[in-house]
């Protein structure tokens, strides 16, 4: 497993929205820009809120909920979001360019 890094984050995250498996349901994050995040959580509810990129991952604040660490670690078939723990949280399934799901409305 490969923790991916600043400069290969910032290439597939900003300006894209993440479509992840959470243990058989979907989740959404729309990466606006380099600080601005939307996100869609399994049970329907948005979120909106401030990111930015650390050296190994990045780091977010939603309003009206938590905040958090995140990594992205790449294996040999998929690509892993990792809590702070290092505990696997949700698999990538696939990238898409934009607001695909219209998040930031």
């Amino acid at each position: 497993m490969t923790i991916l890094g600043k400069d290969e984050l910032a290439l597939i995250m900003i300006g894209t929205t993440h479509v992840m498996d959470m243990g058989g349901k979907q989740a959404l994050v729309y990466y606006e820009d380099a600080h601005s995040a939307h996100m869609q959580l399994p049970d329907g509810t948005r979120r909106h809120g401030a990111w930015r990129l650390t050296a190994d991952g990045y780091e977010v604040d939603w309003q009206g909920g938590p905040s958090a660490s995140w990594k992205l670690a790449r294996r040999q078939s998929a690509i892993d979001y990792l809590d702070s723990s290092g505990t696997p949280r949700a698999k990538l399934l696939r990238i898409d360019f934009g607001d695909s799901a219209g998040l930031a409305a």
